[in-house]
């Protein structure tokens, strides 16, 4: 403590420097986490917009196939009436035309006077024959067409298929690229609770029941008192000793975690309600800020690999105790440790 006095009568520590630096450092590492949010985004987006235009291209040609198989139905009834027709006209021909040989034959009998009649009757028949014939051709033509649109529609139905059994196969894709996802990240979360555990286990063996330092959910919770005088933000000789503990668990548990999982320690800086006093800080946003910065800096100097931390000032807006006495303030002025995702 005399140490510290003396350090501090010397003159006002300039902490801008590493000020500037610890807060480009957590720019920095807001702006990767963004990236890779971004990129992370892009390529599902792309997944989900190509699956998109793809059900959207399936579902246009369907309705084109749809209207093709309308007008191809209209068509078949129109050749149906048509056909219909022609054999209404075929069977009348054929009446008229048995008519006309029950004449002729009941003509010829009438002798040489009535040939003149029979010539007559025999070019009509002729006549009728070949109306009969044209019509027997016609039918003909009009049942390769009928037959044509069958083998149309048959193409049209199997092709309709195809696209249905792509799209469905394209859904069942698409929910178990998801699903994978879920089994992935929960895995990742697991695996980062059991180490987070393993942790603060290692922790609270080595520091004890100490009523300054507790555990609070998932945080390590340690009185500002433990690191700093009231006001300053300059580790205390006391506060380095307990940051020693905390630094060598964090390089053994950094040696431990696969680097596919994305940790960071983050050191939370609490003030209490009251404003600050004296020049070296504005505000509770400042003190509770540079206090942070201060434990991450030197756990950094201990070989703590700087990608594992993150420095977090909240000033008094997050209080642990809502009252106005001393002991509320005193519970309210601390540094949390969270270990967490990136």
């Amino acid at each position: 403590m005399p140490l510290a006095r003396a350090r501090r009568s010397e003159g006002p520590f300039n902490y801008w420097p590493g000020f500037v630096d610890a807060l480009s450092t957590l720019v920095l590492s807001i702006v990767f986490l963004l990236s890779v949010f971004l990129v992370v985004q892009f390529f599902l987006s792309q997944e989900v917009t190509g699956k998109d235009k793809a059900l959207e291209q399936l579902n246009a040609k369907i309705a084109q196939l749809n209207e093709l198989l309308s007008l191809e139905k209209l068509g078949k009834l129109s050749l149906d009436d048509q056909v219909a027709q022609l054999k209404a006209g075929l069977a009348s021909a054929e009446t008229e035309r048995n008519r006309l040989k029950g004449l002729y034959e009941g003509l010829a009998n009438a002798g040489n006077d009535a040939q003149g009649k029979t010539t007559e009757l025999s070019k009509a028949l002729d006549s009728e024959k070949q109306v009969s014939a044209r019509a027997l051709a016609q039918i003909e033509v009009l049942n390769q067409q009928i037959s044509a649109l069958r083998r149309q529609l048959a193409a049209l139905e199997e092709a309709l298929d195809a696209s249905e059994k792509r799209d469905k196969e394209s859904q069942t894709r698409i929910a178990d690229l998801g699903s994978r996802l879920n089994v992935a990240l929960a895995q990742r979360v697991q695996e980062l609770s059991r180490y987070r555990s393993e942790f603060f286990g290692r922790l609270r063996a080595i520091l004890g029941n100490r009523p300054d330092i507790r555990v609070v959910g998932d945080r390590f919770v340690f009185q500002s008192e433990v690191f700093f005088d009231t006001g300053q933000a300059t580790l205390l000789p006391e506060g380095r000793a307990e940051l020693d503990t905390v630094a060598n668990a964090l390089i053994e548990l950094n040696n431990k975690i696969p680097n596919e999982i994305a940790w960071v320690l983050r050191v939370d800086g609490h003030t209490d309600v009251r404003p600050v006093s004296g020049a070296n800080f504005k505000s509770n946003w400042e003190l509770s800020s540079a206090r942070a910065i201060s434990v991450v800096q030197y756990l950094i100097s201990l070989g703590v690999p700087a990608e594992r931390l993150v420095a977090a000032g909240f000033a008094e807006f997050q209080p642990l105790d809502t009252g106005n006495t001393e002991d509320a303030f005193k519970r309210n002025r601390r540094i949390e440790l969270k270990l967490t995702e990136r």
